[in-house]
């Protein structure tokens, strides 16, 4: 029976189905029961996923509008639930606006004005905004909270569109904020409203009863409209930090929270949010904003209790003094009766514990009590919390409590519990046995990749950073691929067994491990078998093991697949010829795949480049280990979606992008200023700035930061303008620019015309020519921002047609050495500097006297601004010499193990044909004296050798 009534309701809900049937709403007389049941069906196709085609949504959406004749309130209800979900597919929906509009009218029923309100949100054009903007601006004050409601979710939806028209309701939406709900009906007045589960049934099994009269009501202390009303608000106002600061300041009332305007607790919870971003963006504020926090740990609602927790726990710099409080209420919330406040609670203790353990430790008496809690969720995140918070002689028995119900748990929860086993293992090292045996054998359980990726990352930082367990691992590991069902996971243990076996003082155990994969396993597995097993004939000393990997090599020659093959016959010809394996297989060096991407798509959208060969000189490189921690970064898509969930509960802020490599930021310029026309036949920029350099307060009304391109035959200098004036506007932005040497020619300015407060930062450009190129010009510049001010009109929103001119000073641009046309390579030091011999060399000694040491000591120190301890390094000749030279430190030399004598390599490329360079620095340093300089410098040209020199003088 069950499968039959499944068959009926495929049927029933079948979109061909419901598009025959629409003949209904053509009857004469409209059969209001009929037509609800096959409006619910339409809407509940919608609701799941399914879509219609533009001409059968066009169809339904005109032929549910001829409903509006009948006065059946569930009905009239039901057609404004359609038309709202149609309207988005459906062709000409804006020719129902009229009919729409006729139910907004004040004096109109109030149960068909909110449905209205909300279906006209989804059809008009942004255009028309204006038009119904008397109407909007009377439903957003109106005491019926429905409708009040509507119009504000709606105007919330229409900003984007229409921003300049929706900032004119600010007025009214702070009115909201501030009215009293009536004590109607949320529906407005009493009578029947829209029953999906019983108008036709929600799967529509041929139900005939008619739809019972609903009238629910809320309470009228629910206060939703605040919540609605405050989104708005802040949206209006979220480019003014100054305005979301008054805001939040008027609407939370004293510091213990009495007097607030806000009586429902979700728009506490979203003033919590905006007062916490608030505070993270404007250190200025954060005294002020964290009394209110506290405050809000005492309200009566233990919703807004933890948000402020929350916020108070998630703060930027946050100290343990500070946490005190906020601890506390979450520790009163482990005794909870609630499960979700329970949960809640550990899971904000959890993320704590990873920076303030101490703080967390004082909840481990309560903690422990939720070990047996029933619900496997908190007694997950109870034990991993006190797994980062415990001591070592705890680890045993938490690890024996996990065991037992590890197989209980969903593998979300598994991966939490791994990553505090990972944690654990680098803060008790003496633990790792007991700590490898847990991961071994969770690893042999059933789980999905997540789980298994999360269990071998583990084991992986075991091998890496505690070198006692790195045979055991491993041994470990070659088990898990014995019978490993994930190729992605077998490709990266084969790789890391590539690397650590032939450093095992046994290396030939784990040579039937891999042979394995090559006889068992897919075309993807085998051919990374093959690479591991060649590093063992590369990389092994013993004359037995490369013959044995020879002759395993050379049956990989038969494989069916034409990747293991060529893979098996390029290493035997690597383990032949050491030379090769020097350059391709043990080379620790690779090039920078930003910077040759960025350099490549240049060379290959420039025809005049093309017309000689590609000089990959000109790239720099970047150790494996650079590349790998480059590679493991997140993506942009990565981050976003990462960033979805978060953003959907604070409903504050995008998602943060990931911070950009310095190659990556590189390849960005490149595209930035090959879109600019101006530039087009400048060819490739030979290097940017790594950062912007900024040229004023941050807390100006104008902050400006400058970043350098360096080309062949040009300078161009790029000033990121922003205008934090919220009433003014400014036009024909520029900055004027006096060099103080010469060398230079400008050639022209690209300006901003128009600059305000939603515009964000626009670029400024100014292009130099270099008058030679093979020069490298050096000195400051006198920076001078030029523009002409207006006000804007506050009724209208524009700006006023007389301004005046005016000028801005900023700090002066250098063009220095270091950063403008040398950047880090990595290279292997010793072969270098052999290959480029004296005859492009410079040598010379200089005092540092103004340098305190030659390795940085920290210093803390106590701010009383802010009430926190800052951490910062004393000025180091070591970390002076990368910053001034911008060249890549190697071999670990930029980090002293003595502090009298040291020696720091240093390596770079300069750009425009300038090669390689490289920098022996030798130090001394005395107590009289300070640090004593001697530097001997190696390059392929004698020019750039001069220039790191000069950069030093």
């Amino acid at each position: 029976m069950g499968s039959k009534k499944d068959d009926e309701g495929i049927y029933y809900n079948n979109k061909t189905t419901i598009i025959q049937e629409a003949r209904v709403f053509n009857e004469s007389p409209i059969s209001p029961r009929k037509c609800r049941s096959l409006l619910t069906r339409i809407v509940y196709l919608l609701y799941t996923g399914d879509t219609f085609a533009t001409h059968e949504a066009t169809s339904l959406f005109f032929g549910t509008t001829k409903l509006f004749q009948n006065k059946d309130a569930a009905l009239r209800q039901a057609v404004y639930l359609a038309v709202k979900e149609l309207s988005s597919t459906a062709e000409d929906v804006i020719m129902v606006t009229s009919s729409i509009m006729k139910d907004m009218q004040s004096n109109a029923e109030a149960i068909y004005r909110p449905n209205a309100i909300r279906a006209l949100c989804r059809i008009i054009d942004p255009s028309m905004v204006q038009g119904v903007e008397r109407f909007f601006k009377a439903a957003i004050v109106d005491k019926n909270s429905a409708i009040s409601s509507a119009a504000l979710v709606s105007s919330y939806h229409l900003f984007p569109v229409s921003k300049e028209v929706i900032k004119r309701w600010v007025n009214e939406a702070q009115e909201a904020v501030h009215l009293k709900p009536s004590s109607q009906s949320f529906y407005g007045a009493p009578g029947p409203t829209l029953n999906l589960s019983s108008a036709g049934g929600i799967l529509g099994f041929g139900s005939s009863a008619p739809a019972p009269p609903v009238n629910p009501t809320v309470p009228s202390t629910s206060y939703i409209t605040q919540y609605h009303a405050l989104g708005l608000l802040y949206v209006i106002r979220q480019q003014d930090r100054m305005a979301v600061t008054k805001m939040i300041q008027q609407l939370a009332g004293s510091k213990s929270g009495a007097g607030s305007s806000l009586k429902n607790p979700m728009a506490l919870c979203m003033l919590i949010r905006y007062a916490a971003k608030v505070m993270d963006e404007d250190p200025n504020v954060q005294r002020q904003m964290f009394d209110l926090l506290e405050g809000w740990l005492r309200h009566k609602s233990d919703m807004v209790n933890y948000e402020a927790a929350r916020a108070i726990c998630e703060m930027r710099n946050v100290t343990s003094q500070q946490l005190t409080k906020a601890v506390a209420q979450l520790q009163i919330f482990l005794s909870s009766p609630k499960p979700t406040l329970k949960f809640a609670a550990l899971r904000t203790l959890s993320a704590l514990a990873l920076t303030h353990p101490s703080n967390v430790a004082s909840c481990n008496l309560d903690m422990e009590n939720l070990i047996s809690d029933s619900n496997r969720s908190i007694a997950t995140y109870a034990i991993t919390t006190l797994l980062k918070t415990g001591n070592e002689a705890s680890v045993d028995r938490l690890l024996k409590q996990i065991t037992g119900f590890m197989s209980e748990i969903s593998d979300e929860f598994k991966v939490i519990v791994v990553e505090a086993i990972r944690s654990l293992c680098l803060k008790f090292p003496n633990k790792q046995s007991l700590m490898l045996t847990f991961l071994s054998s969770v690893l042999r359980d059933e789980g999905g990749y997540d789980f298994k990726r999360a269990v071998v990352e583990a084991i992986f930082d075991m091998i890496k950073y505690i070198a006692e367990s790195k045979e055991t691992a491993l041994a470990h590991l070659c088990e898990f691929i014995e019978d490993c069902e994930f190729t992605k996971l077998s490709v990266r243990v084969l790789h890391l067994l590539g690397i650590e076996g032939p450093k095992t003082p046994n290396p030939t155990k784990y040579i039937r491990y891999i042979y394995n994969r090559v006889v068992l396993e897919n075309a993807i597995v085998r051919a990374a078998a093959v690479t591991s097993l060649a590093k063992f004939g590369v990389y092994g000393a013993d004359s037995g093991l490369k013959r044995s990997v020879n002759v395993l090599l050379n049956r990989c020659l038969d494989d069916v697949d034409d990747e293991v093959r060529d893979r098996a016959a390029m290493y035997l010809r690597l383990m032949k010829e050491e030379s090769l394996a020097d350059s391709l297989v043990k080379e620790d060096s690779v090039y920078s795949l930003a910077a040759l991407e960025s350099k490549l798509v240049t060379y290959v959208n420039n025809p005049e480049a093309q017309s000689a060969a590609f000089d990959i000189s000109t790239i720099p490189k970047v150790s494996r280990a650079q590349a790998q921690q480059e590679a493991a970064r997140p993506t942009t898509l990565d981050t976003i979606q990462a960033s979805v969930a978060s953003k959907a509960k604070a409903n504050v802020s995008a998602p943060a992008k990931p911070e950009l490599s310095a190659h990556e930021k590189q390849s960005a310029y490149s595209s930035q200023l090959s879109a600019v026309p101006e530039f087009a036949a400048y060819g490739e920029v030979l290097n940017s700035s790594a950062n912007p350099i900024p040229l004023t307060e941050s807390e100006t009304e104008y902050v400006v930061t400058c970043v350098k391109h360096i080309f062949k035959e040009h300078i161009v200098f790029q000033f990121n303008v922003s205008n934090t004036i919220p009433d003014t506007v400014l036009e024909n932005v520029a900055v004027v620019m006096q060099p103080a040497g010469e060398g230079l020619t400008e050639d022209f300015i690209l300006r901003v015309d128009a600059l305000d407060v939603s515009t964000g930062s626009q670029p400024v450009y100014v292009s130099f020519t270099r008058d030679d190129p093979a020069e490298y010009q050096l000195g400051s510049f006198a920076c001078l921002l030029k523009f002409v001010s207006k006000e804007v009109d506050p009724s209208s929103g524009m700006p006023e047609e007389n301004g005046y001119d005016d000028e801005y000073q900023l700090e002066e641009v250098e063009l220095s050495a270091g950063g403008d046309y040398i950047v880090p390579s990595y290279c292997s030091f010793e072969s270098e500097w052999e290959k480029l011999g004296e005859d492009a060399s410079a040598e010379e000694e200089f005092s540092l006297s103004s340098m305190a040491s030659i390795k940085g000591m920290r210093v803390f120190h106590i701010s009383m601004h802010y009430h926190r301890i800052l951490m910062r390094e004393t000025l180091a000749a070591c970390t002076s010499l990368v910053e001034v030279l911008n060249m890549e430190a190697l071999a670990g030399s930029d980090n002293p193990t003595s502090t009298a004598v040291h020696t720091l390599l240093l390596s770079g490329l300069v750009g425009g044909g300038g090669g390689k360079v490289l920098a022996r620095c030798q130090m001394a340093f005395t107590a009289s004296n300070g640090v004593s300089l001697r530097m001997n410098v190696r390059a392929e040209k004698e020019e750039v050798a001069q220039l790191v020199i000069a950069a030093i003088g």
